[in-house]
């Protein structure tokens, strides 16, 4: 997929996962604030994330990989810092990025599927 596609996929998987779970919300109204936060999360999870997950790789294998949900969490808490995206605590990051990662895994599916 190209840059916009992914752009709008992070955008419209923040914004779903903000809709079904109330421990993530947006500050302020409007579509604006969403392609913020999804131009924010593409950047994080292109540049940050990999550095994160390697330096973290030892407890990653240690956990069996249940310690990407937090890296996912601290990406998700690094999004929040710089966009009007709002979370209620850690453990809601926690689960705002399980199911974020869910709907981006669906939605990147239903785009790509070419049958």
């Amino acid at each position: 997929m190209n840059f916009f596609a992914r752009w709008l996929l992070a955008a419209v998987a923040l914004w779903l996962t903000t809709e079904l779970y109330g421990g993530l919300s947006f500050a302020q109204p409007g579509v604006a604030p969403v392609l913020i936060a999804g131009l924010v999360l593409g950047l994080v999870n292109a540049v940050v994330r990999p550095v994160m997950v390697f330096l973290t790789l030892p407890l990653t294998i240690l956990t069996m990989g249940l310690f990407l949900l937090v890296v996912n969490a601290l990406a998700l808490y690094i999004v929040a810092a710089l966009t009007p995206l709002q979370i209620a605590s850690f453990g809601a990051a926690i689960i705002g990025a399980l199911i974020l990662s869910i709907i981006s895994a669906v939605l990147s599916a239903v785009l790509t599927d070419k049958s």
